[in-house]
């Protein structure tokens, strides 16, 4: 049989056909990142990127290629690159295996941000990438938040849209920073089930969802994790070579000298600095503690980081720690969320009446040694006003003084007379010294008018009407204001705020900062009552618009009598108002009425004198 003969011009055209028709190579997501993508000129890490600078982020990417798994999972802190991982994955699709790709923000506003500025950095620093996108002519169809590109496009768009959830097939979904999402787009339902729905007709579909935790319970990236295969971030140990994961009870630093840190195997137990732990980064390694799963799931903390130091690390912990000293757990969740990528648990603030009535102490004199200055809040009721003076020390920690009632009608000027004339006496220290009250605060959600002429002429002495709020996020105090009737400054209270300062302080279990005392002498008023009330609140966490918050809630439904709480809530707005300076041992160190030098009974106002 004659041999088939191919002229050499078809032959040559047979050759580029077959060429046009071959398959790609086989590329992961982190090859294509290291062949092809550039970093922005303003980037801290300006040019060619280069996987092995952040060496955690190349098993993430690379799993999305693998075509065994649909579902990825990555819980983690917040300086890891996580927004890197998600534009590598992004570009990869864009040139290599061209899709319809959404990328979901919290917000559509966030969704432009992230277009705006690292998207579109991306595609125009990126040259196999800046072609693709036709932004001048405008049959494009092109926009801040749709991109088209030869057989694909990249939308965006905020989880809070129903209408761009909807609306179109998804191959390749990338949902950003899922633990703030709302629980519903509208009216809609679940905003991440919206969008997974669009990509049922793809059967190589992919998901990444991507997250720092928030609240234990509540926290999706963290319910996601669970049910994944659970891969931890583990690097040889420089010393004995065994792979561990870091973490935070390992880590150790000088006292006064965060910057001097290092890090305990928990094999060897040898001790070394973080260039030595992080130069071992590059043969890290994804361990899985349950392989058999078909979702990948991957977690890493910031001490994994190479983006960032230990040393930053350690100080932020050193500032939360410092807030939660003084009442404050806002900054430790967030640190706890950020630099450990884990969740806050939270139990709930609940405190036992009885056990803060049984450390009652009989004191000495009106008015402890560590007392520096005396503050006073105010509740009005329907026939009474409520009172109580707290003294403060070093650390805010503080002594209750007085609780009483001051009965009468507050639309009559009785009951306030007998107000002023309480606040303008004095109370005795041992040593004969008699401190008048620094500053006041005065609730002004009931007979508000009233509070007003009050306050009106009594700002000089530091007596404040206040205005209790509750929202998430409000700060405890606010500049004030004089938008009201009778043009007094007005100060609003995030009364949640407060409230968490002062059972965190309640919880304090040594004398020192922080510690509340509570006096069993009869005449200062402290009695079961007043514990009940200061006690009959609970913080527990809801999900509101899909975010977890803190609330406050009465603990038993018969227990109807919160004052003492609300009391001592603005008898410490008083002194974060004022906010005197005090040393230890109770030493005034500010520009403020100094104690009367006095062994005379006072003239007004306060309890019986000794």
């Amino acid at each position: 049989m004659a041999a088939i003969r191919i002229a050499p011009n078809t032959a040559e055209l047979l050759k580029e056909v077959l060429q046009c028709v071959k398959p790609p190579p086989r590329m992961t997501v982190s090859q294509w990142a290291d062949a092809e993508r550039r970093l922005p000129g303003e980037s801290s890490e300006a040019g060619r990127w280069k996987t092995d600078k952040a060496p955690y982020q190349r098993a993430i990417m690379d799993a999305v290629t693998d075509p065994h798994y649909k579902k990825f999972v990555i819980m983690s802190a917040a300086q890891i690159g996580k927004s890197e991982i998600i534009l590598n994955i992004a570009g990869y699709f864009m040139q290599y295996a061209p899709a319809a790709i959404m990328i979901i923000q919290p917000t559509k506003e966030m969704a432009e941000d992230f277009s705006k500025k690292r998207l579109a950095a991306m595609i125009r620093d990126t040259p196999s990438l800046a072609g693709m996108i036709d932004e001048k002519s405008r049959s494009s169809g092109n926009t801040i938040l749709q991109k088209i590109f030869p057989g694909g496009s990249v939308t965006l768009i905020g989880a809070n849209s129903p209408n761009s959830l909807r609306s179109r097939p998804v191959k390749i979904l990338l949902a950003d920073e899922v633990d703030s999402y709302p629980e519903s787009a509208g009216k809609e339902g679940d905003p991440l089930m919206l969008a997974q729905k669009r990509q049922t007709t793809f059967w190589d579909a992919k998901t990444v969802e991507i997250s720092t935790p928030t609240i234990k319970g509540v926290s999706r990236i963290e319910e996601e994790y669970l049910k994944s295969t659970m891969e931890e971030w583990q690097i040889p140990c420089p010393n004995c070579g065994k792979y561990q994961p870091l973490v935070w009870a390992n880590v150790r630093w000088e006292q006064d000298h965060p910057e001097k840190v290092t890090y305990i195997c928990e094999y060897c137990g040898c001790t070394d600095t973080e260039h030595r732990w992080k130069s071992g980064s590059v043969r890290g390694r994804y361990v899985a503690e349950h392989p058999e799963r078909d979702v990948r799931g991957f977690h890493l903390n910031t001490l994994a980081s190479t983006l960032c130091s230990w040393e930053m690390v350690v100080q932020n912990f050193l500032d939360a720690k410092a807030k939660l000293d003084h009442g404050s757990a806002e900054e430790m969740i967030v640190w706890t969320n950020t630099e450990l990528g884990q969740t806050w648990e939270d139990n709930g603030i609940v405190l036992d009446d009885e056990a803060l009535y049984r450390r009652r102490e009989l004191y000495d004199a009106e008015v402890p040694d560590g007392v520096a200055v005396l503050t006073c809040g105010v509740d009005v009721q329907e026939d009474r006003l409520e009172v109580e003076v707290v003294g403060w020390g070093y650390g805010r920690e503080s002594w209750g003084i007085q609780y009483k009632k001051i009965f009468g009608d507050p639309m009559q000027e009785p009951v306030w007379e007998e107000l002023d004339r309480f606040l303008l006496g004095h109370y005795s220290k041992k040593n004969g010294a008699m401190l008048p009250i620094l500053a006041t605060c005065i609730d002004s959600g009931y007979k508000t008018d009233e509070v007003y002429k009050f306050c009106a002429d009594k700002f000089d002495r530091r007596v404040f009407a206040i205005k209790g709020r509750s929202a998430v996020g409000l700060p405890f105090i606010n500049n004030p204001s004089r938008n009201n009737r009778e043009k007094v400054n007005l100060f609003v209270i995030g009364v949640d705020k407060g409230k968490e300062t002062v059972y965190e302080r309640l919880k304090t279990e040594q004398p020192g900062p922080g510690y509340s005392h509570f006096p069993a002498n009869d005449w200062a008023g402290y009695d079961r009552t007043y514990f009940k009330g200061l006690t009959a609140e609970k913080r527990v966490t809801r999900y509101r618009k899909g975010r977890p918050v803190f609330v406050w809630e009465l603990k038993d439904r018969n227990q109807k009598r919160n004052e003492p709480l609300d009391l001592r809530d603005y008898a410490t707005a008083a002194v974060e108002i004022a906010q005197p300076e005090i040393r230890e041992g109770g030493v005034l160190a500010m520009d403020a009425p100094a104690p009367v030098q006095t062994t005379g009974r006072r003239v007004r106002g306060g309890i019986k004198q000794w």
